[in-house]
């Protein structure tokens, strides 16, 4: 990399989670056939005239608290005037001056410090409407173009960082510690593949002087970037090309106004689209047709009481709880509440939450990732796979055993003790482990002699042979049991 700080801020837009826009009673179900779910208001119609989502209101309400936002008690509607194809009105319902949420921060992890957090500042996050959506379809030599207005009015949360990221991996951190915050809060699904939650960046570069301060590139805006990864690599490429720009031109953020590139994935490289509006090119002005909202302070503190656990807290309070470490209380966490719930189950039906917390992570997460299956639909119920890893600690069937349990259960549903059935596991006791030891004792005389001269591993062939005779022999009782009978003859 050349020798130059990169400066990032990020604007996310993220859709809440309502049935119902910002305005109107449109629904905003995803993938309905285009320009069904619009009506006279969302359209723009003459005469047509907007009424509040109290729910997108609550929702926002919520993630500012949750964020550390203030919030203040009067926030307004302004319109924003841009003339697009897919804004009918001509202008888009937004919140310039009194947004309702002001300030903030997310702590994320370093990437260039383990185990060190950075805080990312926040300057605001407001309520809007999305526009429609264009679509361009130039196949065979067609170029069409065609507006679906599906999405105008669907109720946005516009999250406004500082510019305090400092590598392409800081901003993926805060997208993703983000992401996570807003689906514990159950305030956004943020499917990015669906448009729920859509990033633009800010960025320029800071280029050392010898003995003075460092000289600062025009800033660009990223945009069209439909996933985190996309994000990590515009950024990356976008900063190179201003240094590259600024070897050529030596134009400094003073000398050009900000500029809008796009993402283009395909070649892995930002293009430039146009020169960006500032708010006076917007021309604000309160929107006449909405009221204020005032929020009190008992609303404020109500909400705030009733807001789900942060996924920060969760990491700590899982380690201090169950006594596991802090990498094993990180993966569980950024699955999701569906998967914190089901640990915690398991854990404690089992009673070992470190097994608990292995098996979570070794069997569950992998056999969702080949399956494709959420949490919520998995096949193997916490408290029967509890009641498995019980059977486990207590000593009544080894991993392996475990293991061909649970593929069952994957496979064929029914109860932990249907699947035991099924399989013809059967518990083998004490005096019928000695006997089957003392026959592989006498069998293996070679066996013995080199435990006695303290290869400990030799023991190993005899768990093998042990399994063959009886498969429902538990490995770790075959050898303990062998070492304990060695040890009396010697």
């Amino acid at each position: 990399m050349s020798d130059y700080e990169i400066i990032i801020g990020l604007e996310v837009h993220v859709q809440l989670r309502t049935k119902t826009k910002l305005f109107c009673r449109c629904s905003t179900q995803f993938g309905a056939p285009p320009n069904t779910n619009v009506c006279p208001v969302c359209l723009g119609l003459p005469g047509a005239l907007p009424v509040i989502n109290q729910h997108a209101v609550q929702l926002a309400l919520q993630t500012g608290l949750a964020l550390g936002s203030k919030i203040p008690p009067v926030t307004k509607w302004d319109r924003k005037q841009y003339f697009y194809p897919d804004l009918p009105k001509g202008y888009q319902i937004s919140q310039f001056d009194l947004p309702i949420c002001a300030g903030g921060q997310l702590i994320i992890d370093d990437p260039a410090n383990e185990g060190e957090q950075r805080t990312i500042r926040l300057i605001r996050a407001h309520l809007e409407e999305d526009a429609g959506k264009s679509m361009h379809d130039e196949a065979a030599g067609r170029h069409d173009s065609r507006i679906d207005l599906n999405r105008c009015g669907t109720p946005l949360l516009e999250i406004v960082s500082e510019p305090d990221m400092r590598s392409p991996q800081e901003a993926k951190n805060y997208l993703t510690e983000l992401k996570l915050l807003l689906t514990y809060l159950d305030v956004s699904d943020c499917e990015m593949q669906e448009g729920s939650l859509r990033v633009d960046a800010n960025v320029n570069i800071h280029v050392p002087q010898a003995g003075g301060n460092p000289i600062a590139t025009p800033i660009v805006e990223i945009k069209n970037m439909n996933s985190f990864r996309a994000v990590e690599r515009a950024i990356a490429h976008e900063a190179q090309r201003q240094y590259h720009e600024w070897e050529d031109t030596k134009q400094t953020i003073k000398d050009r106004p900000k500029r809008t590139f796009g993402w283009d994935d395909a070649a892995e490289r930002t293009v430039p689209q146009r020169e960006k509006e500032d708010a006076a090119d917007y021309r604000y002005l309160p929107d006449p047709d909405l009221l204020p909202i005032r929020l009190s302070t008992e609303t404020i503190e109500a909400t705030r009481q009733s807001l789900a656990e942060f996924p920060a807290v969760a990491r700590k309070r899982l380690q201090s709880q169950y006594e596991i470490k802090p990498y094993d209380a990180d993966v569980i966490v950024n699955q999701g509440r569906g998967v914190v719930e089901y640990f915690e189950t398991v854990a404690t039906k089992s009673g070992d939450a470190k097994r608990a917390s292995s098996w979570i992570q070794q069997d569950i997460l992998r056999t969702m990732k080949e399956s494709e299956q959420t949490i919520a639909d998995f096949p193997v119920a916490a408290e029967t796979l509890g009641e498995l890893l019980s059977e486990v600690s207590a000593g009544k069937l080894d991993n392996a055993r475990a293991r061909d349990i649970f593929q069952h259960l994957l496979q064929e549903g029914g109860t932990l003790d249907s699947a035991i059935k099924a399989l013809g596991i059967t518990s083998v006791d004490a005096g019928e482990i000695e006997a089957l030891c003392r026959e592989l004792l006498d069998a293996n005389p070679q066996v013995v002699e080199d435990v006695r001269a303290g290869k400990m591993q030799a023991i190993g062939s005899l768990i093998g042979q042990a399994k063959k005779k009886n498969p429902n022999a538990n490995p770790q009782q075959v050898r303990e049991i062998c070492l304990k009978l060695i040890q009396q003859s010697t």
